[in-house]
């Protein structure tokens, strides 16, 4: 993260160039940037509060670099270790004013997603939808009509992905670092039906800011991941014309443009407006609002959506102060949660390795690419003998869904008898003993695994209760993250920087996702206010977005009493044909379900009014491809010394590709990955660095890290010692700049 202390937005270096190892003896690290000494005492009079077991000692000696001794209470034998916090606080120091908390499980995850090397995460081009759309306004609408069948299915956006995406991954960062990408985020959208004034319109969204602390938040990883929690932040809010811009272009572009997960404010809106002619008049004004799964859940958005529209009601501001409970008290009240149930329950209810996930059989590549998007509805008559014959077994609607989609992955299985099947649901974090958890926006729900066993001979009751059994049980601990479960269970680690995985062992949750939405609707009061002003509000539609896996499903009751379903899909792991095969499946069991009143009735015969349908087909994930693990960027002069940059996942993209273009001494560059086997970065290092060169590792964010690691293994080494430069997490410009200060601080000799 950019340091606060530096001005203009730039990202602060640190220079560490390790002696002879001396037990006992201090941490020397050199600030180099545009740090005064004022600055620099801020700094060493906030680590020094923050890491009392330190003794901190600053030496300012030369103008823009300082020196900070850090003394342990105690002599420890090898080389000091680098605390991660400790690094953190000095690379990315809380904001003035701001608080830094630690992340839950659920956000780790799909921090570590986002911040995944390229080639792990699904490629996000425009939504698609194979049946096209028909909205009056705009040809390219994803907000639909009925369809025949009983199920009413809508479009998405027909295209491709964009070739000019400027958060595509190039160069040697390997990874999609500082920008969270257009992979992982999602997007609502709704008409304005009423009048619309802007300013009053940015001004209600500020003061909802002002308010929310999750809209003030942001991540840093450079040493562990953690939320910083600023006190100040402007909402993002861009206004587009028709006569510019068209739906689908906004879409493609707001996508493209993902999110910088260092800087606070992870939502925005965008405003799409068009002017009338003399042939017809103006269309609604259209509200797009982005935002981040790892700061914010849909039910999250629905509750700052309804502060919005208080503010606006008002005048523009929001009445009332700031929030609470909100995300520090939930991180209190998980910090105290005993976790020994849990681990018991995870024991024995983790999937087994043999667990069918998988929705579709092995297919090959689809040829296609970036997410799509699928809607269809059971209308209000059949939504109500679904419920009805759910509830007459003792199970909710969302019980029978749960039951088909099981279904489902058995029957892409193919296979014969039992067979336990394990599929991601989305539970709400808010049904929690923290008074007032209800109303916290923020990333409460999270994806749990939910394994049952399916055999073809036994009873459709006894899967219903055995799907509401296990919904049950894990209802109790919504807060356990798929790395605690792995823990718990038994499992090993998922391998480091590890993003997508395709069996129930390492990620249950990995290939489908199962979310039931309850509705959240404004309070009758204050859709009262809005239409004494003629505004007419109209509920959100999800436009696309990408989650990161193969399918997430969402069920919700729309205004007419019907069940809707949406689906999102990966088109490069699902085709545009299987998915849409896949989701009128799903609808068919939905509205046969009830027709099963038997109590004899087996989940065999249920599945026979799909016997004559083709089974989906799903493409295997494409391996990353192989790289070497080292690269040689700049060859250099033959008896210069070497640069290098040390490769993880988190490195801003672009820093290093900037840094490479901009360096012009003698120097050899190379780079160095070093998430892959232990011991592999230091054998070849040995052979990059030959005899009687001297050795720099760089590292931006949480390369820094790697890179310290990696030169206390290199200590004992023949040759010098290998000098260390870390800087924070910024834009592509502000890492290169700070990675060229800290190696001309190394390789300048002090005057």
């Amino acid at each position: 993260m950019s340091s606060r202390y530096a001005p203009g937005g730039a990202v602060l270096a640190v220079v560490h160039e390790p002696g002879a190892p001396s037990p006992g003896g201090p941490l020397v690290l050199e600030l180099c940037g545009p740090l005064g000494p004022a600055d620099a005492e801020t700094v060493a009079a906030r680590l020094a509060q923050r890491h009392r077991s330190f003794d901190v000692a600053l030496d300012s000696h030369r103008s823009g670099r300082h020196l900070l001794r850090l003394t342990p209470p105690a002599a420890a034998p090898g080389p000091l270790p680098l605390p991660a916090e400790l690094l953190a606080d000095v690379l990315a120091p809380p904001p003035p004013g701001g608080e830094v908390l630690p992340v839950t499980g659920h956000q780790r995850a799909l921090l570590r997603a986002a911040l995944a090397p390229a080639g792990t995460t699904a490629d996000t081009g425009r939504p698609h939808h194979p049946h096209g759309a028909d909205d009056p306004h705009d040809p390219h609408d994803p907000h639909g009509a009925d369809s025949t069948g009983g199920a009413d299915s809508t479009g998405g956006i027909d295209g491709t992905h964009d070739p000019h995406d400027p958060h595509g991954v190039e160069g040697v960062e390997g990874g999609g670092g500082g920008g969270g990408g257009g992979g992982h985020l999602e997007q609502l959208y709704w008409d304005w039906s009423g009048p619309l004034d802007v300013a009053r319109f940015a001004a209600a969204w500020q003061s909802v800011v002002d308010r929310e602390s999750v809209l003030r938040a942001c991540f840093d990883w450079v040493a562990s991941p953690r939320l910083v929690l600023h006190a100040r932040a402007e909402a993002d809010i861009a206004v587009h014309s028709r006569t510019t811009v068209t739906w689908a272009q906004l879409l493609r572009r707001d996508r493209a443009r993902g999110f910088a997960l260092h800087r606070p404010g992870l939502l925005r809106l965008t405003l799409l407006r068009g002017a009338s002619s003399a042939a017809a008049p103006a269309p609604l004004p259209r509200v797009l609002l982005t935002y981040h799964p790892a700061l914010l859940d849909e039910r999250g958005v629905h509750l700052l959506l309804r502060e919005f529209y208080r503010a606006y009601a008002a005048g523009g501001v929001l009445p009332g102060g700031e929030r609470r409970p909100d995300l520090r008290d939930h991180a209190r009240w998980l910090a105290g949660q005993n976790t020994d149930a849990a681990r018991q329950l995870w024991a024995r209810a983790a999937p087994p390795r043999h667990a069918a996930t998988r929705p579709g059989r092995p297919g090959g590549a689809t040829g296609q690419h970036g997410p799509g998007l699928l809607h269809t509805r059971l209308r209000a008559a059949q939504t109500f003998r679904l419920r009805s014959w759910a509830a007459l077994r003792g199970a909710a609607e969302s019980s029978a869904l749960h039951l088909v989609w099981a279904l489902l992955l058995y029957r892409a299985a193919d296979v014969r008898g039992p067979l336990p099947v394990s599929f991601g649901v989305q539970l709400s974090g808010r049904d929690i003993t923290l008074p007032g958890a209800a109303g916290i926006p923020g990333p409460l729900d999270g994806p749990l695994p939910m394994t049952v066993s399916v055999d073809p001979d036994e009873p459709l009751t006894g899967l219903l209760h055995q799907v509401r059994d296990t919904l049950l049980d894990l209802a109790a601990y919504p807060w356990a993250g798929t790395e605690s479960i792995r823990a718990w269970s038994g499992r090993p680690p998922a391998p480091s920087g590890s993003a997508r995985v395709t069996d129930a062992f390492t990620d249950p949750c990995a290939d489908t996702l199962l979310r039931f939405e309850g509705p959240l609707p404004l309070p009758q009061a204050l859709r009262g206010e809005l239409a004494a002003q003629g505004i007419d509000v109209q509920s959100p539609r999800i436009a696309a977005g990408a989650t990161g896996r193969p399918l997430t499903l969402t069920a919700r009751h729309d205004t007419e009493g019907g069940l809707a379903l949406s689906a999102v899909h990966d088109r490069a792991r699902l085709a545009d044909e299987d998915a849409a095969a896949l989701h009128t499946q799903c609808v068919r069991l939905l509205r046969a379900l009830p027709g099963h009143r038997d109590a004899a009735a087996t989940t065999g015969q249920l599945l026979d009014v799909l016997e004559r349908a083709a089974v989906p087909r799903m493409a295997r994930p494409a391996p990353p491809p192989p790289r070497p693990a080292l690269s040689v960027l700049r060859p250099g002069h033959p008896h210069a010394d070497v640069i290098c940059l040390v490769v993880v996942p988190g490195v801003p993209a672009g820093s290093y590709d900037l840094f490479v273009r901009g360096h012009r001494g003698p120097e050899r560059i190379v780079a160095v990955h070093a998430d892959g086997a232990p011991g592999a970065p230091q054998a070849v290092l040995h052979q990059a660095r030959g005899p009687g060169r001297r050795l720099v590792l760089c590292g931006c964010g949480p390369g820094g890290r790697a890179a310290y690691e990696l030169a206390q293994h290199l200590l004992y080494a023949a040759g010098p010692a290998p000098a260390v430069v870390m800087t924070g997490i910024g834009d592509a410009a502000a890492g290169a700049s700070a990675l060229a200060r800290g190696v001309r601080s190394v390789l300048t000799p002090p005057p």
